[in-house]
């Protein structure tokens, strides 16, 4: 006796290509919305900081009204530290030019962001209290009063 053949056929399932025309669209579609959320470092340091630690750290909202100084050593091209500098934004200056470059970058600036201005101050844990104190009294003159104090948040 023969076997009995199944009363219903096994029919092959094949599982349809997938349409890839519309990819590109979605990945340039998400690359333009990175390159626009992400905001890039605009300061390449030229001092060497060790930041001082803090618990009540906050994030700034407004960076356009920002305005960073850096206060640390000066690095040389073999990256060994040297003498106490201070960096404007992206330029390292004395503490006797600092009251004219935040009048340039104020005039620079939105009546809007030029009443908030900022300063975001990041100094060395080391550096000398003289340094620091000149600084603050350029800012005085230049009337940039609202000072932000970097610091590491503690973990």
């Amino acid at each position: 006796m023969r076997p009995m053949r199944s009363l219903y056929r096994r029919s092959r399932h094949n599982v349809p290509m997938l349409n890839m025309a519309s990819m590109p669209d979605l990945i340039f579609t998400v690359l333009f919305f990175f390159m626009i959320v992400t905001h890039m470092r605009s300061d390449e340091l030229k001092v060497r900081l060790e930041v001082p630690q803090g618990t009540e750290v906050q994030k700034l909202s407004n960076k356009a009204a920002v305005v960073n100084i850096y206060i640390g050593r000066l690095t040389d091209q073999a990256g060994q530290p040297g003498n106490w500098g201070v960096q404007l934004n992206g330029d390292v200056v004395s503490p006797e030019q600092i009251a004219s470059r935040i009048e340039e970058l104020r005039s620079g600036m939105s009546a809007e962001n030029a009443e908030k201005l900022t300063i975001s101050l990041r100094a060395d844990r080391r550096t000398p209290m003289k340094l620091i104190n000149a600084v603050k009294r350029e800012l005085q003159d230049s009337y940039a009063l609202r000072i932000n104090y970097g610091a590491m948040e503690m973990k």
